[in-house]
């Protein structure tokens, strides 16, 4: 009978067997918020704008979503939340403003919903991208943050400007 070489078994110590638990455990934990997606989030240009949003954002740190096309920054129930793939809006002279950036500017149509939640969304970019910004942070930052997503936007050539 012919004996076959053996390897040495493998012993899982406690420290391993821990990290392996902790390791799974924060996975599990990490917060996932809902995003409703875009009737456009399939366009390939969303996922160019989405994959090039910052980690963090007026120091918020970015969160998971349950949506293509969308990012976060922040915590459930006061996350700034970006959609990409929104109907571009109709030209306009209410509201619209471009914010410069290192990035280059971008023209945003800004809106108050009149509940301290501000909306703002891409101007002469198709598709259209949209970030709202809940009372949470609204009330405690600046706007101004948002030509933080600049470069992220930029990935959608502007084909019209702000009057």
């Amino acid at each position: 009978m012919l004996n076959a070489p053996r390897t040495p078994a493998r012993r899982w110590t406690p420290t391993a067997i821990l990290l392996v638990a902790v390791t799974a455990g924060l996975g599990a934990c990490a917060p996932t918020i809902g995003v409703p997606v875009a009737d456009d989030a399939a366009n390939p240009k969303c996922a160019e704008v989405v994959l090039a949003v910052p980690d963090e954002l007026a120091g918020l740190p970015k969160i998971k979503t349950d949506s293509q096309a969308t990012a976060a920054w922040g915590e459930p129930g006061a996350a700034v939340t970006l959609r990409c793939g929104v109907t571009p809006p109709e030209p306009t002279t209410v509201g619209c403003m471009g914010v410069p950036s290192n990035a280059g500017s971008v023209d945003w149509i800004v809106t108050d919903d009149g509940k301290d939640t501000w909306t703002f969304v891409t101007y002469g970019r198709d598709p259209a991208v949209e970030v709202q910004l809940p009372p949470a942070v609204s009330t405690t930052r600046t706007s101004s943050f948002v030509s933080d997503l600049n470069r992220a936007v930029s990935k959608v050539e502007q084909t019209s400007y702000c009057m």
